[in-house]
């Protein structure tokens, strides 16, 4: 059944209406069922699952609740048979007093989907109640003077049953003087009239007593009696006579008590006390009145409070009665206006708690509103605020259901409080709140997220082994399992570096851990994943790329690559006397594994044959002369040199070089001195260059059988003391530090022909002759050209 959804500002309402309820009455089908009243209870009234077409236990695994109007309990359903019963006896006068046919109407509602089926349950009266007159006397006065024929009304028996179990007739003990004749109001109901046959007379008898009998239309009969007492007065030739027959009133049912009701009129044509009239409450309904009279004024005023809810109508019956006990009679129907003096009722089915988030449309709650005002007091408008993803839709009769207007997001809101409002549209309007705060519950849709897509951490070399470098996190919005995250990693697949041996993850928190020292000359750096798996079902995961840097530190001496340390006679240098201040005598070439700060060097001249001679620079190691030479100075000079680098602690090398004086030199770039010879010196400076020249040629013959071998050693401690370019970080140098990148630390580029001979240890002498550069070692990045005449060359930048 769809019914309209009407929309107010600020609102979004469902409007109830009457049309729309009359429209479904006349198209829908309801079960019915009809049962006498009184039956006993776990009287099996149907099997309501073989009614609706339903297999056996449908209606259990479908959650069927039985409802009816009021959330009276009157009926029991045994969800896993289908039967329904009755859970107590039911008394039709008391659920319906006089309203026939007595319809008790009741909702079955399942789940899963939500169905709602209209059933009806008719009771038929049966005969259990008597006739019972309001009073067990009444007292008749008739003038003596009364004529046969003349009719004497009486009070009505009351028979709560209807049809044919109510009063149908009265009879009178016999007498001599009346009968009793059995009338019928316009709603049907029988009450007595009695006849006089024979005329009275008081002298003869004043006083007479008859038994007056109503007997209902049961089978068997029911009957009830009361005692008329008939006193027989003087003549009074007037009956009071009231303006009108019937007085019809309203009155609204939130009156105060002493409101005026209605004021009734009679007249008398007697004189003196025969015309004095009182005014009495004859007989009523059989309901307890609320109204009392004024007996003198005939005014109809209000003794309790009315509710509209209970009574609506009633009916009574007032008597004026003269000086002479003549009486007569009027009815009095007072009809009560309903007042808007009952908020909604708001009564929950079914709720679903907690909601999982992701679904489509659900079923929250199913709930029934009821309003016991009548007209627009009893119409109602449902809704909730309208800043929640929930909708109202109006399902059946008086109910409704609360259902998601999309899929919930948790993450974003795990907990909604809807307030549904219920208001009639009364005068004033009364309005009912419910509040119903709906978890929603968690599924796993949020993957673990990292705070970054990869991350960098540094370790500093030779760090102690399982040593903690980091933690790396990752947040999962969902909650308990689903988000519990457990930590992993993903390695590359590198023969040449097992990172399984270096690095693990605890999976608990994601610390990083470095299982071993690290060598930053061996490993400068690795990368890795990092996954973050949670427990949901199913699982989700992401990664972050994680770089770990190896952070140099100064673990490596300078290693000095010219002049050569591997003998255990220190290099000697060539120095001619006739040098100019500044010359350079030689130029010291080292190099530092390190990196950074580790790696930049700096020369020191630590002690000196002739301190004042010499010095080093400290940027580039080059040892120049600082005055020219004499004739004083000795021929041969030690000097012991310090190569240091910047690292902390600062390590250091030592060089050691032997320096000899010579009074020519062969370079064509280095003039002789031109001086006078006498005949003397002449003869020693002959005798010392043929000593020169057969040393020459003696150890040229020996370096000839030699050469390859000392050769193929000097290449393998090159190779091993990784003999080349090195490059350090660009950037600002101090002015005391040697730069090793580039063209070296010699300003100019040089090449020496180093001929070692077998007792060169001793020997104070060395050759070099002078070549054409044919290697050139240019700028990193650049390629080597040219080939060197021999593997014992060593090119210098």
């Amino acid at each position: 059944m769809e019914t309209a959804l009407a929309k107010m500002p600020g609102q979004r309402q469902v409007f109830f209406l009457t049309i729309l309820l009359l429209l479904w009455k006349s198209g829908s089908e309801a079960i019915r069922y009809s049962m006498p009243e009184e039956t006993e209870s776990s009287y099996l009234v149907a099997n309501v699952a073989k009614d609706l077409g339903l297999r056996v236990g449908e209606l259990a695994s479908r959650g069927a609740q039985i409802h009816y109007k009021g959330n009276k309990e009157l009926l029991q359903l045994d969800a896993e048979t289908g039967n329904l019963s009755l859970k107590e006896k039911l008394d039709r006068e008391a659920l319906c007093g006089a309203t026939e046919p007595c319809v008790l109407h009741f909702q079955i509602i399942l789940e899963n989907p939500v169905q709602f089926f209209q059933t009806e349950l008719k009771l038929t009266d049966i005969n259990d109640h008597s006739p019972e007159f309001p009073d067990r006397e009444m007292l008749l006065k008739i003038p003596e003077n009364a004529q046969p024929g003349t009719v004497f009304p009486l009070k009505a028996a009351l028979d709560p049953d209807i049809g044919s179990n109510t009063v149908q007739n009265y009879t009178v003990s016999p007498n001599l003087h009346f009968h009793v004749i059995t009338r019928s109001r316009t709603d049907g109901r029988k009450y007595p009239e009695l006849v006089l046959d024979r005329a009275l007379d008081r002298e003869e008898q004043s006083e007479l007593t008859l038994i007056l009998t109503a007997l209902d239309g049961g089978a068997p009969p029911r009957s009830g009696t009361t005692t008329v007492h008939i006193e027989v007065v003087d003549i009074n030739d007037n009956v009071p006579q009231f303006m009108q027959s019937l007085y019809e009133v309203q009155i609204l049912e939130n009156s105060p008590i002493g409101a005026l009701v209605v004021t009734v009129s009679a007249r008398d044509l007697d004189s003196r006390i025969y015309g004095d009239v009182a005014y009495s409450l004859f007989q009523g309904d059989g309901v307890s009145q609320p109204f009392v009279i004024d007996k003198v004024t005939g005014e109809i005023r209000l003794s309790k409070e009315l509710d509209f809810e209970e009574i609506s109508r009633y009916n009574i019956e007032i008597a004026a009665t003269d000086g002479g006990d003549l009486s007569g009679k009027c009815t009095v129907v007072i009809q009560v206006l309903d007042v808007n003096d009952n908020a909604p009722e708001l009564t929950i089915r079914k709720l679903t708690v907690p909601v999982p988030e992701n679904s489509a449309e659900t079923v929250v709650a199913v709930f029934s509103v009821f309003d016991s005002d009548s007209g627009d007091n009893g119409r109602l408008v449902s809704s909730i605020q309208n800043n929640i993803p929930f909708l109202l839709k109006a399902t059946f009769e008086n109910y409704y259901t609360l259902v998601t207007e999309g899929p919930l997001d948790r993450e974003r809101r795990a907990e909604y409080n809807i307030t549904i409002t219920v208001s009639d549209l009364g005068t004033p309007r009364l309005t009912t709140q419910h509040t119903i705060t709906v978890q929603v519950s968690d599924i796993n849709d949020n993957a673990p997220a990292f705070a970054q897509t990869s991350y960098t951490l540094f370790v500093q070399e030779n760090n102690s082994p399982a040593l903690h470098i980091g933690t790396i996190s990752a947040t999962d919005s969902d909650s308990g399992s689903n988000a519990h995250i457990t930590y992993s990693l993903q390695l590359p697949q590198d023969p040449q570096l097992a990172l399984a041996s270096l690095i693990s993850i605890n999976p608990d928190n994601g610390q990083l851990f470095v299982l071993r020292a690290l060598d930053y000359e061996s490993l400068q750096g690795f990368d890795f994943r990092v996954g973050a798996t949670d427990r949901g079902s199913p699982a989700l995961s992401s990664h972050a790329l994680v770089r770990v840097v190896v952070l140099d530190g100064n673990d490596n001496a300078p290693f000095v690559l010219y002049p050569l340390q591997n003998t255990s006679a220190p290099c000697t240098e060539l120095l001619p006397r006739e040098a100019e201040s500044g010359y350079l005598v030689t130029k010291v070439v080292a190099v530092d594994h390190d990196s950074g700060q580790n790696a930049w060097l700096s020369f020191q001249l630590l002690k000196a044959t002739e301190p004042g001679l010499f010095s080093v620079w400290a940027h580039n190691g080059e040892v120049r002369t600082t005055r020219l030479l004499s004739e004083r100075d000795v021929p041969k000079h030690r000097l012991l040199l310090l190569v240091k680098d910047n690292g902390e602690p600062q390590l250091s090398a030592s060089v050691t070089l032997q320096v000899l004086l010579v009074n020519s030199f062969s370079q064509p770039y280095l003039p002789l001195p031109e001086v006078a010879q006498d005949p003397i010196h002449g003869d020693e400076e002959m005798l010392t260059l043929y000593l020169v020249i057969a040393l020459a040629s003696v150890s040229s013959l020996f370096l000839l059988s030699v050469l390859i071998f000392v050769g193929m050693r000097l290449c393998k401690r090159a190779r091993e003391a990784s003999l080349g370019v090195c490059s350090v970080p660009e950037g600002h140098f101090p002015g005391h530090l040697m730069d090793v990148s580039g063209m070296g630390t010699l300003s100019q580029s040089y090449q020496y022909d180093v001929c070692l001979s077998e007792d060169s240890r001793t020997g104070e002498f060395k050759f070099l002759n002078p070549m054409i550069p044919n290697v050139i070692i240019q700028d990193t990045g650049r390629e080597v050209k040219g080939n060197p005449p021999c593997r014992d060359s060593f090119v210098f930048s």
